[in-house]
């Protein structure tokens, strides 16, 4: 598991952040708090406070560097 530091804070970088992660069959989580949700969730997103840095736990064994560069724009 790798885990970064990502920044959701606009409508539209959430809408191609979902397109650009369900694009792996990997699971991804979003820690924000005591909470912890499915990366793959528009809606589960949106229930987060996107004015903070959120952590996001990539569960990928294999591949990892190919998923963290579809993450740049959006890594800290």
């Amino acid at each position: 598991m790798r885990t970064v530091q990502i920044s959701l804070n606009s409508i539209d970088k959430v809408k191609s952040f979902v397109n650009d992660i369900n694009k792996f069959d990997y699971d991804f989580d979003l820690v924000s708090g005591r909470y912890v949700i499915d990366a793959k969730s528009i809606m589960g997103i949106f229930s987060l406070d996107l004015s903070k840095p959120i952590d996001l736990n990539i569960h990928a064994e294999e591949n990892v560097d190919t998923v963290l560069e579809v993450l740049k724009p959006y890594m800290i």
